[in-house]
């Protein structure tokens, strides 16, 4: 049998630290690939930015995920020995060890087998605006 498979780097730019949604254009991108049954990877290719799949419908929800971040990982520890980069660096190399920069997400109909209420986020965790690359790959 052979598998066929689709890749696509999509850029997405962003302003800061927060979630970004994309969840519309990924979906897009799988429905035009005509795959029915398959298994589509995002791939975050940064060691400062991660993703996660989280609820779409509360905003709060994420904002209270950024503001848990920015306590637990938060800018200036005088621990941090990796300064070079400035205060926002190490406290974003931490939030992306805690989060991931691979989701994995079955297709079901055409579709992804996403729940109700969630929503595919690029998770920027540096203060300053940066083109963030996120491989997508569909095998069918």
């Amino acid at each position: 049998m052979l598998v066929k498979q689709f890749t696509q780097v999509l850029e997405i730019r962003t302003r800061g630290k927060r979630l970004y949604p994309f969840t519309a254009e990924v979906a897009k991108w799988v429905a035009s690939r005509g795959v029915e049954t398959g298994l589509l990877t995002i791939f975050c290719q940064h060691t400062s930015a991660s993703l996660v799949i989280q609820e779409n419908a509360d905003p709060d929800v994420i904002l209270d995920i950024a503001d848990y971040f920015e306590r637990i990982a938060p800018e200036n520890d005088p621990h941090y020995r990796h300064t070079a980069e400035g205060p926002d660096d190490m406290p974003a190399h931490l939030r992306t060890a805690l989060t991931q920069t691979s989701l994995t997400i079955p297709v079901i109909g055409g579709r992804m087998a996403l729940g109700t209420w969630q929503g595919i986020y690029l998770f920027e965790h540096r203060s300053s605006a940066h083109r963030r690359s996120v491989v997508l790959h569909l095998m069918a």
